[in-house]
């Protein structure tokens, strides 16, 4: 397991010089995420936010967990205590700001989504120099195509108990694993009864439940990228369409080819959603 510490990740020299620019933004940091990296709990004054381009990350800020996976991010308020982990390497970015300026008038942490033309514009800032001429009208449409979702898009309760809480770290990780309960009380070392207690007492959920749940969570940025459905549906663990679809609108109120670019096919060939 590598540790990361916030002394790793350093912003530029005029940041740490307390020298003021007209900038809000400090340091625009890509970095690979690697398998089982951690974060320690820490707090700074400087405010940042954190993308996952194809990682997938979990969070624990102003003791809340969030799950970040590819094509999100989260925004964390200068002084909030956090601290992360890596569920499934990949790249990220983060941006950090100066202290005391938040161009988003953010207060709380807050999860957004990254589009194409976001992520572009992230790390064509990531690419030119501080004085670049492209710089402020670049930060201003950034700041502008940055927009809050509601928590519990990116919100999830976490089991406390380590063995189930094991469990539930890879599953974030490989939704599409499909062993039971059974299999993973014996991976555990746990009885079924005991796992089940700890997941519905610490997340209010049955397993199946919080299992399903991270599925649709896992599935929806793979729709909005363009994935067929049915290839959707056996990236999250499901043999069959149309028992995704149907759980896809139980938990979101929304058939899956909602979440598709406009134009995108609502499912492989052969395949149709049910209603």
């Amino acid at each position: 397991m590598t540790v990361m510490r916030m002394e790793d990740k350093e912003y530029p020299e005029s940041a740490k010089s307390g020298e003021t620019s007209a900038s809000p933004i400090l340091n625009v940091y890509p970095d690979t995420a690697l398998d089982h990296e951690r974060l320690d709990l820490h707090a700074h004054p400087e405010p940042m936010l954190s993308w996952s381009s194809t990682a997938t990350l979990l969070g624990r800020v102003a003791g809340r967990d969030w799950l970040i996976p590819p094509g999100y991010g989260l925004w964390v308020p200068g002084g909030v205590e956090h601290s992360g982990s890596v569920l499934h390497a990949g790249r990220m970015v983060t941006v950090t700001f100066a202290a005391g300026r938040n161009p988003l008038g953010w207060s709380e942490p807050t999860c957004f989504t990254v589009g194409p033309l976001l992520g572009e514009l992230i790390n064509h800032l990531h690419r030119i120099a501080p004085g670049d001429p492209t710089r402020s009208a670049a930060e201003t449409l950034m700041f502008q195509l940055l927009t809050p979702l509601p928590a519990h898009h990116l919100h999830i309760t976490m089991p406390a108990d380590p063995r189930a809480r094991q469990i539930a770290e890879h599953l974030i990780a490989h939704p599409d694993d499909q062993r039971d309960f059974d299999a993973w009380g014996d991976n555990v070392h746990a009885s079924v009864r005991t796992l089940s207690r700890h997941f519905h007492a610490e997340t209010g959920l049955t397993f199946a439940a919080w299992r399903t749940s991270i599925r649709i969570r896992a599935a929806i940025p793979l729709l909005g990228n363009g994935m067929p459905v049915g290839a959707v549906a056996r990236a999250v663990g499901y043999r069959k369409p149309s028992a995704f679809i149907a759980a896809f609108k139980r938990i979101t109120g929304q058939t899956p080819s909602t979440y598709l670019p406009l134009g995108g096919a609502p499912a492989t060939a052969g395949e149709s959603e049910v209603q």
